[in-house]
């Protein structure tokens, strides 16, 4: 087996629990703002509708047709026109309220912790994250992980974006790393695990819902704690 040096983290979907956090921030907002007086039936369809926009929009933010501002500034507009409010004001607070509420939330998946103390002192560690550079800064200061890792580099600060293998070309530079020392852990198929190839770097696929990855990563794990098998 390779000896690693650097492992690169994905941070959303990989450590740190977005369905959940989001979950909760959704839930909270629909109370705080009434949103059944907006149109919208429930707390869970507000988070269906949620999910359905805001993966849309992420997908146009990842290839460049919206940038970070237009992003935050149609998405609850969308969420409240797919439920028919299209003369309704959106409150103006919400999104700086949803993304305070959310990078505020403190869930990791199962064992986060637990196997970032186990590869500590073993590995350099780090993150790879196409978020934006405070919330992401704000997640892993809320949940407690953000004294593990020795460099943390967003799409934000590069102008790269995940598969594109400049943000992991800028890592390894600002390291001094070659690609055989470093591993990529994440979630994604296309930005975590085909990005990683295109930078010729070993990938871990930490996938929980057994779906489908082509082509093979070079390591598949169910949970985190599988990691120690590897590594």
């Amino acid at each position: 087996m390779k000896k690693y040096r650097h492992l690169f983290f994905d941070l959303d979907h990989t450590l740190w629990d977005y369905d959940r956090n989001v979950q909760e921030s959704l839930s909270e907002l629909y109370e705080i703002y009434a949103l059944e007086n907006f149109g919208v039936p429930s707390n869970h369809d507000f988070y269906k509708a949620f999910l359905k926009v805001n993966m849309g929009l992420w997908d146009h933010y990842n290839v460049g047709k919206i940038d970070k501002d237009t992003l935050r500034k149609v998405r609850f507009r969308r969420i409240f026109d797919h439920f028919g409010a299209h003369d309704v004001l959106v409150p103006e607070s919400m999104e700086s309220d949803f993304m305070q509420r959310t990078s505020s939330k403190p869930h990791l998946f199962p064992y986060s912790k637990e196997i970032l103390t186990y590869l500590k002192g073993k590995y350099e560690l780090h993150v790879i994250t196409n978020g934006f550079n405070e919330s992401q800064a704000l997640k892993m200061t809320s949940s407690g992980i953000h004294a593990y890792f020795d460099l943390v580099v967003t799409s934000e600060t590069t102008g790269h974006k995940k598969p594109d293998k400049r943000i992991f070309e800028y890592a390894m530079g600002r390291l001094g790393a070659d690609a055989e020392e470093c591993l990529m852990i994440g979630d994604n198929p296309v930005s975590d695990i085909q990005g990683a190839r295109n930078a010729a770097i070993d990938q871990v696929f930490f996938n929980p819902h057994a779906v489908d990855c082509q082509p093979n990563a070079t390591y598949t794990i169910a949970k985190l704690k599988d990691l120690e098998s590897i590594l």
